[in-house]
């Protein structure tokens, strides 16, 4: 058995990224941020499907059609494979624990 919360680093440089589940039709990633931000030029544009839910702390998501998504605990949120997003703001002084579900 393993916990989502164990292993967290108290500084956090870049987002972390850590797979918990992989397969060919899905993959689980345990994300960790901190006051990190995509580049205001830079859109994450995946192949695949994403839902996420913030387990701690909080964030930001701006999506190309000009909409911000702002997440707390226990929101999420599904974004459709080729929907232009970025992360635009997390919490500055506390870590921010998403769990992000990607699929086909």
């Amino acid at each position: 058995m393993k916990n989502i919360f164990s292993s967290i680093p108290d500084t956090i440089d870049d987002e972390v990224f850590d797979d918990l589940l992989k397969s060919d039709s899905i993959r689980i990633e345990r994300i960790l941020s901190k006051g990190q931000r995509s580049p205001d030029d830079y859109w994450y544009d995946q192949d695949e499907n994403e839902w996420v839910v913030v387990l701690q702390g909080e964030a930001v998501i701006a999506l190309s059609d000009g909409h911000d998504v702002r997440l707390m605990p226990g929101d999420y949120l599904d974004i459709p494979a080729h929907t232009k997003h970025r992360l635009s703001w997390t919490k500055p002084d506390e870590v921010t624990v998403w769990l992000a579900v990607f699929y086909k």
